[in-house]
């Protein structure tokens, strides 16, 4: 098995068991809408945080694999983490989409095997769907904002 084989079968794993993939989160703090519509994928993503961590977070949609396993695989590696440091993971995803290399790859976990990704330009952002929820969510808590959407062009 090829290594991009390896990764095609991570990707298909977080997209046919996904983890924190449900409606509702008991407890959230803020809820955001994330969709594309280039693609047609559609994101809603609430977190729950709790003395300055991810204490919770679940997501729900419809997308394509790249953006339902990536969602699956940041919901893994955020919960909980200090805010800050999810915020600098989500930073470090967004950057290895970007052709910028992969940094803290220890800490993505799975998300990894999406820098592959990079090398199509048209999935860059289905891939960055969720984590671009994230910060969202994360920065819209900060400033006391409310649920809303998103529409990424």
């Amino acid at each position: 098995m090829s290594l991009d084989d390896l990764y095609m079968e991570i990707i298909l794993d977080h997209y046919r068991n996904p983890r924190n993939r449900s409606g509702e989160l008991e407890g959230h703090d803020v809820h955001v809408h994330h969709s594309n519509p280039l693609c047609g994928d559609e994101l809603d993503l609430r977190v729950r945080l709790r003395d300055g961590q991810i204490d919770g977070l679940a997501y729900d949609g419809d997308g394509c694999s790249i953006s339902m396993a990536s969602a699956s695989v940041m919901s893994e590696v955020v919960i909980g983490r200090k805010v800050a440091d999810a915020e600098d993971l989500a930073e470090a995803f967004r950057l290895m989409m970007h052709g910028e290399g992969v940094g803290r790859q220890e800490d993505l976990g799975d998300g990894v095997v999406f820098e592959g990704v990079a090398k199509f330009p048209v999935r860059v952002k289905c891939a960055l769907l969720g984590w671009m929820a994230l910060k969202d969510a994360l920065n819209t808590h900060s400033e006391g904002g409310q649920a809303h959407s998103v529409t990424h062009e």
